[in-house]
């Protein structure tokens, strides 16, 4: 039983049914156009609401009738006194599940702008990221009305019903901007040293407060870590110090945060461990008496319980966690951490954010559908028998939807263990275990609702007519194909067939040219590489990674050049010679050395049993990598949808 997750905690007049707050999860652009709540936001919101958080804190509202605090396609806005029903509406969605309500402030600095075209910061530091904007110096007319601007917004969130606010002062974002050397260069009294930096932070605090009075919380998020060290960003020692001045200004919660948007170090993905930056919030807890609300990369229950009782951290804060499962705090409660969908880690919340498209998580696929009723698990109008082939991410998620409403479900799996195309990608060098975890929550989920599994069957027409199914899903997913399993010496190997079999990497020669710049490519280069053998990428096109969501894309082009893997673009494999084989480029045949070949793609369905099951059942479907492969998202995402339906 976790005995302090649950505690109440009590900051200034409001009593916290728990230690957990829900953040703001960045822009979920789920909402209108013109800055206004959606009923799709509502209908996300009723869902976050019931997690259980004793704190809900609203997504980010840029404050400024200009746009220039607008950093994402369809985010909310609290510039006009316009906007307040809407939010009115959120507040009392959270306080129906008695949640304290928080709503976020996000002035977005050098990342807005973006229906001006141009972003404000106070100094024109260029900005690197393509999908931002240009950037221009702010005035001082300007600074004092982004001060006004975000004192008018909190009090909208005040009489919109919220029982605070939160200010952004992390990631990259305007007051982030002013905190950071990295991007404030002024010599007035808003740039200089950390106290002047400090300036219009402290200003901000000071107006907000003297609008909604002192009986109404300000949370603050801030970096305990920007990782700009390289372009001479804030240090740890400084962060803290913005902490320790944030406090005296007034606030009531310090929110921990890590990294910026343009950080070269990762911080939020799986890659890191769990517990990676919470000494940040250990050393803030000494110096600080405002309670601290962290979880960056901080995903388990049981250590956040841990971390309270260690008198580490005040509150868990919380969001793609939840994202992945809703029900997360409830499970917990229960003791039911098995049971728990994992987070994979894989950034696809923010990468779909980036390029102006709603959020989605990789394993929930519920998340911006929730309106949607086809999207419901509703209990199955007539109990079929579901009879489902194939046991990758597709079919497993199809039998276990399946299963919660009521079906009959067989589940066939060829291979003598569950997962399909999750076991290769469990041996990503930067945190692939996560795949694996998700494996377990299935086998959990199979049992619990009474799915039937049968592993190392190979399912034939025979079968299934035994079986007689009403419904028939196919989910045998893709693999890679190889005409030769040996040229000249040379052994010749999939990379589904090297991460599915450990032996391979053991017995494959010092010298390995790796076939496909493409994940399945890189994550197999990599793992040979991080074995230590010599490794080869010898990629088609222009670029590798190019099939990789560029939340990780970066992250592949830093291991493959940390670990000294060669790599040969527009090339092709020629000639295969003993012990080393010709590539061929548009600048001529080079040679490199190969004691084995890879080939990391392409991928192609595994579909035969198609066009032998047509009269085997009334319904049937093709779900997944059998129907054109893709990522594990897409296969979870169609295995969701076609349970539901069934």
């Amino acid at each position: 039983m976790l005995k302090h997750l649950f505690e109440p905690i009590k900051i200034g007049k409001f009593k916290i049914k728990n230690r957990v707050k829900y953040a703001a999860c960045s822009v979920s652009n789920f909402n209108n156009p013109d800055g206004t709540v959606s009923e799709r936001e509502l209908a996300r919101m009723r869902v976050v609401a019931k997690t259980g958080c004793g704190i809900i804190t609203n997504q980010g509202a840029y404050p400024d009738r200009e746009g220039y605090g607008k950093g994402y396609a369809r985010q909310l806005a609290i510039y006009d006194d316009k906007f307040i029903p809407g939010l009115r509406k959120i507040a009392e969605i959270i306080h129906n599940e008695g949640a304290i309500a928080i709503q976020q402030i996000l002035h977005a600095g050098r990342y807005g702008g973006y229906d001006t075209g141009i972003a404000l910061q106070p100094s024109p530091v260029p900005q690197k990221l393509r999908h931002y904007r240009p950037v221009r110096e702010m005035t001082k007319e300007e600074i004092r009305k982004v001060i006004v601007d975000h004192a008018e917004a909190a009090r909208r969130a005040i009489e919109a019903g919220f029982d605070g606010v939160e200010i952004t002062a992390f990631m990259g974002y305007l007051l982030a901007n002013f905190l950071s050397p990295f991007t404030n260069k002024r010599t007035d009294e808003y740039g200089g040293d950390v106290e002047k930096r400090c300036r219009f932070m402290v200003e901000t605090i000071e107006a907000i407060r003297g609008k909604i009075g002192d009986d109404k919380l300000i949370s603050i998020r801030l970096n305990g870590a920007e990782l700009l060290d390289e372009v001479g960003g804030s240090t740890e020692e400084e962060c803290l110090e913005y902490m320790k001045i944030a406090e005296e200004a007034g606030v009531d919660i310090i929110s921990i945060v890590v990294g910026w948007h343009e950080s070269s170090k990762g911080a939020l993905g799986r890659d890191l461990p769990t517990t990676q930056w919470l000494y940040l919030a250990e050393r803030a807890k000494k110096h600080l008496k405002v309670p601290i609300a962290f979880g960056p990369r901080f995903g388990d229950p049981r250590l956040a319980d841990k971390a309270i009782a260690d008198g580490i951290i005040d509150l868990w804060e919380i969001c793609r966690p939840a994202l992945a499962d809703p029900e997360i705090l409830h499970k917990a409660k229960e003791g039911r951490f098995d049971e728990i969908k994992p987070c994979l880690g894989g950034l696809m919340c923010l990468s779909t954010m980036f390029h102006d498209l709603p959020y989605i998580c990789t394993v929930n696929p519920r998340i911006g559908h929730e309106i949607e009723p086809e999207y419901e698990i509703k209990p199955a109008v007539r109990r079929k028998k579901v009879v489902i082939v194939g046991g990758g991410p597709a079919g497993l998620e199809c039998a276990v939807t399946a299963a919660k409403r009521g079906h009959e479900v067989i589940l066939y799996e060829k291979e003598d263990k569950l997962g399909g195309q999750l076991i290769p990608a469990s041996k990503e060098i930067g945190g692939g275990y996560v795949f694996l975890d998700l494996i377990r929550y299935y086998e959990v989920q199979l049992k619990k609702h009474g799915v039937k599994v049968y592993t190392g069957v190979e399912v034939t027409p025979e079968i299934i007519m035994k079986e007689k199914p009403d419904v028939l899903v196919l989910a045998t997913g893709a693999t890679i194909t190889k005409d030769y399993n040996e040229v000249n010496g040379v052994k010749i190997y999939t990379a589904i067939e090297l991460l599915k079999d450990e032996r391979i990497a053991e017995e494959i020669g010092d010298n390995v040219v790796v076939v496909s710049g493409e994940r399945a490519g890189l994550v197999a280069a990599e793992y040979l590489a991080k074995k230590g053998k010599k490794v080869t990428i010898v990629e088609e096109g222009k670029k590798i990674a190019k099939d990789v969501i560029p939340t990780f894309k970066w992250r592949h082009k830093l291991w493959v050049s940390e670990l000294g893997i060669n790599v040969i673009t527009e090339g092709k494999i020629g000639e295969i010679k003993k012990n080393k084989c010709v590539v061929k480029t548009k600048n001529g045949d080079v040679e490199v050395p190969a004691d084995a070949i890879v080939l990391g793609g392409p991928r192609k369905p595994i579909n035969g049993l198609w066009s032998s099951i047509e009269f085997l059942a009334d319904e049937k479907y093709i779900i997944g990598d059998a129907v054109l492969p893709r990522s594990i998202a897409y296969a979870i995402h169609e295995g969701y949808k076609l349970g539901a339906r069934i």
